[in-house]
């Protein structure tokens, strides 16, 4: 007989999906939410690049490209990288990878530097993929808890460090908390990484969403740690700046001998990022998009001038996400299933995290829905 359980792996089996499923199960219940849970932006995609990507099909380039990405994008991306780095063109010793969704990008990267039974260290509250792509790799996560302020410093991960250690794994701007790292600490990560040969991964899909950003030869941005050394693997995408999150493109720009691994594996993996993407990547990087930024900045805002006070919350200076503590006692589970028989829909904390006490709100959304969710979690907290 024929029996699909015996067919699946341990690997399969290591990740669980359940936490974030039965939050969907009960939303699926809910007829007119009020959604605070859904990491994208609320803005359309710019003309721009949907006339881009139009352009592309009609032209016909709708093949396969290079599996390290067009030509014309990578240079882009490199003369983006030259001018706020100065790393002064010197592409040979490091290296430029267009990938599928900043996601693909994280796949390949511990794919191609974690074996069986090495550790990855992953800042705890982290973005839900970090452990379970960890595990998918046969690597195991080692978290590093940040509560409360959510801040990651050298002094914090390297206690952690162990012989097995392979890569240091961050966001910043963080999802799920919203917190920036700033230049000061990302230098001395940066120093701990290089002296212990670590590989430090920084995930930087929110760079321009930062509310108290650097000024930089390519406007304002997030302090990165690209800016100390040219030993860190950076991933970006086109998915929260530009709204293109079902276009599934990012790039990865790091070490050569490890851009290259990734690369190989790309080839026989996704093969290439999507081609018509590609060139309406081509024509976003070109865009000024402050103004969204600004309006995230007042929706920030208004998450805290509504929330401060009721609940513990560490400030989000960047992405789109707050973190708050729930205020009851409850589990962030328990919270979060009261929050729907209201109908707002919102993540519980241990879907990011070992620990449930918190929950996370997204508020890219329009104002009068985030006003009114955020009604919602005040009426909750007063039991």
């Amino acid at each position: 007989m024929f029996d699909p359980d015996r067919l699946i792996t341990k690997r399969a089996r290591s990740i669980d999906a359940s936490g974030i499923r039965r939050v969907f199960d009960l939303a699926a219940k809910v007829q007119n939410p009020v959604n605070l849970s859904i990491g994208q932006p609320d803005f359309p995609v710019p003309d721009t690049v949907k006339n881009a990507a139009v352009r592309a099909i009609e032209t016909d380039r709708n093949s396969y490209t290079v599996t390290q990405g067009i030509p014309e994008l990578r240079e882009r991306i490199n003369r983006e990288f030259d001018a706020r780095f100065k790393h002064g063109g010197r592409w040979a010793e490091y290296g430029t990878l267009v990938t599928s969704g900043v996601s693909g990008a994280l796949v390949l990267a511990l794919m191609a530097t974690v074996d069986p039974g090495d550790e990855v260290l992953v800042p705890d509250p982290y973005f839900v993929m970090y452990k379970h792509l960890t595990r998918l790799a046969g690597g195991v996560p080692k978290f590093i808890d940040t509560y409360p302020e959510f801040r990651v410093t050298a002094e914090l991960v390297e206690p952690h460090i162990t012989d097995r250690t392979k890569v240091l794994l961050i966001s910043s701007p963080s999802n799920p908390t919203g917190v920036v790292m700033d230049a000061a600490t990302w230098r001395e990560l940066v120093d701990l990484c290089e002296r212990r040969n670590i590989l430090l991964v920084s995930d930087e899909i929110y760079d321009v969403f930062c509310y108290n950003a650097e000024q930089t030869p390519v406007g304002p941005r997030c302090p990165s740690p690209a800016t100390y050394s040219d030993h860190v693997l950076v991933l970006r995408g086109y998915s929260k700046t530009y709204a293109m999150t079902g276009w599934r493109m990012g790039y990865a720009v790091g070490p050569k001998a490890i851009v290259e691994q990734m690369t190989k594996l790309q080839q026989y993996t996704f093969v290439c990022a999507p081609s018509m993407v590609q060139h309406a990547g081509l024509a976003a990087m070109e865009l000024d998009m402050s103004e969204a930024v600004a309006s995230y900045k007042t929706k920030r805002d208004m998450v805290l001038a509504k929330l401060t006070g009721e609940f513990e919350i560490a400030e989000p200076h960047g992405a789109f996400y707050a973190f708050p503590k729930v205020p009851t006692g409850e589990t962030g589970q328990k919270w979060v299933e009261r929050a729907i028989a209201r109908d707002l829909l919102i993540i519980p904390g241990n879907v990011f995290s070992e620990r449930d006490t918190h929950f996370r709100i997204s508020y890219a959304t329009d104002d009068a829905t985030l006003e009114k969710g955020l009604d919602i979690l005040l009426d909750l907290a007063k039991g």
